[in-house]
């Protein structure tokens, strides 16, 4: 087994709180598969991505990023070179065209190219958008063409890892299928580690393995 992210015995509680939001858990994540987080609402996806990407530090447990501790690595550069993340409400810059919001995502990766303007539009292709498309404002797009760009953006480093916090939460069925679909390809083709928060029982049932957050209740553990 070939794991580039594991989780063991992770636990998690909020500074101005008194109970765990996570207890004990331990999972194990590969390159080239597809993983679902499951869990209600208050349940704690959102917080163990947080996690995951270094948005937030632990203080129990470990996280491991290719055997090493996530607490002891450069986050600035783990976040911008080796994690792609994807948001629900795709945080796009509005003022920037699809193309401008990857290329900027490039500056700020320091990624290296003679020509970031073609790599941005060949990122867009790849989630099936095309330069027409990539030269609109965000506004000017379809809620699942936003995603698209997101995710367009996200590859914009070539992150092994991409995390998604319920990606097609705001999407109608179809749309939601297109993006796990693009998605489903990068674990797939591209030997990507795909991690996505959700809901839906429909991501749940196209994922490779299925991890499901129960939600505490005061004073008892949570478990996985």
């Amino acid at each position: 087994m070939n794991n580039v992210l594991e989780i063991k015995n992770l636990s998690y509680i909020y500074s101005d709180g008194f109970d765990y939001v996570l207890k004990n858990l331990s999972f194990s994540f590969e390159k080239g598969k597809v993983y679902a987080i499951k869990g209600k609402s208050g349940s704690g996806k959102t917080t163990l991505l947080s996690l995951i990407s270094g948005l937030e530090r632990y203080k129990e447990g470990s996280i491991l990023f290719k055997g090493k501790e996530l607490n002891d690595i450069d986050l600035d550069y783990y976040r911008s070179s080796n994690i792609g993340i994807v948001f629900q409400s795709f945080n796009l810059l509005p003022h920037l065209n699809a193309i401008e919001n990857i290329i900027l995502s490039m500056d700020i990766s320091k990624v290296k190219s003679i020509d970031k303007y073609k790599m941005a539009i060949e990122l867009l292709k790849s989630v099936g958008l095309d330069e027409e498309k990539g030269k609109r404002r965000i506004l000017k797009l379809s809620g699942g063409e936003q995603q698209r760009v997101a995710i367009a953006r996200s590859l914009s480093y070539n992150p092994e890892i991409i995390i998604a916090d319920e990606p097609t939460g705001n999407l109608d069925k179809e749309t939601e299928d297109e993006i796990m679909k693009i998605l489903t390809d990068l674990a797939h083709k591209e030997n990507k580690c795909v991690i996505i928060a959700t809901h839906s029982n429909n991501i749940a049932s196209k994922s490779d393995v299925i991890f499901e957050i129960k939600k505490s209740v005061k004073n008892k553990e949570k478990i996985a």
